[in-house]
């Protein structure tokens, strides 16, 4: 019988091994590289396109809603918060989806992911432990709550002069934004990740697509404290409550000279 020598068999584990470990090491120089790239920097993040950003994160489109929740409850048999809306139709959906990928979103919105996603600078990093004296900190990755805001605000019906929220009052309006914003702060949806066109056209058949971003989809208990656009017939006294807005909305978001020119045809 022949004796079976271990020193091929060790050294072909060894270089197995080996090989495993530059797989590693390169792996890790890939996601440095990619941590690093400028479209994560504010040089780069505002020509970023959303292809780019999904060259990497495309899992956040694919992701689907669960059939079942762990606790077994059948997700079909519940109507989510969204779904209340007769604007919104069809089954459930991930987060990211609704915002860039269902049917509403392409209809009224021009979300990229940059317009929440200003980019990740890892010297921006979350200090451990944390520093309690850095009150305006910040993780850039992290999505700044007043963008949000904007589309998830509580309705200010005070402001507008309603004598109660919009669920309650809008029989007393027929159910019809436009009824007094027809000739109201005319100026609106003037910003780049929005179709203001589609969202015009579209508040006129059904007021959910109104009071979808303006209350009915609420995350917060405060309003947003939208620029105050000028409009044709605009009143010159400015009221006590909007003598701090801003009358331009933030440049980032602002339409340019073509976008607005698209935006009225």
């Amino acid at each position: 019988m022949k004796k079976i020598t271990l020193i091929p068999i060790l050294f072909l584990l060894s270089a197995v091994g080996f090989s495993q470990a530059i797989a590693d090491k390169m792996d890790a120089a890939d996601y440095h590289r990619a941590v690093w790239h400028p479209v994560h920097f504010s040089l780069g993040i505002d020509s970023t396109s959303n292809e780019q950003c999904l060259s990497c994160h495309q899992e956040i489109i694919e992701r689907k809603v669960l059939p079942k929740a762990e606790a077994g409850v059948v997700t079909d048999s519940l109507q989510s918060w969204y779904q209340t809306l007769t604007s919104y139709s069809g089954a459930q959906e991930t987060f990211h989806r609704r915002h860039l990928a269902t049917p509403l979103a392409k209809e009224l919105m021009n979300m990229k992911c940059t317009t929440c996603h200003q980019g990740w600078n890892p010297r921006e990093a979350a200090p451990i432990p944390p520093n309690v004296n850095n009150e305006r900190f910040t993780l850039r990755k992290q999505v700044n709550p007043e963008i949000c805001l904007m589309c998830h605000g509580k309705s200010a019906y005070q402001i507008m002069g309603l004598p109660s929220p919009w669920q309650e009052s809008r029989d007393m309006f027929q159910d019809n934004c436009l009824l007094c914003h027809e000739t109201i702060r005319t100026t609106r949806h003037q910003v780049n990740f929005l179709n203001a066109k589609a969202i015009e056209k579209a508040g006129k058949e059904n007021a959910d697509t109104c009071f979808g971003c303006h209350g009915g989809r609420s995350w917060y208990r405060i309003a947003y404290p939208y620029p105050r656009h000028a409009w044709d017939g605009m009143a010159k006294e400015i009221p006590e409550w909007a003598k701090h807005r801003s009358t331009q909305s933030e440049p980032r978001f602002r339409l340019n000279q073509q976008q607005a020119q698209q935006a009225q045809k």
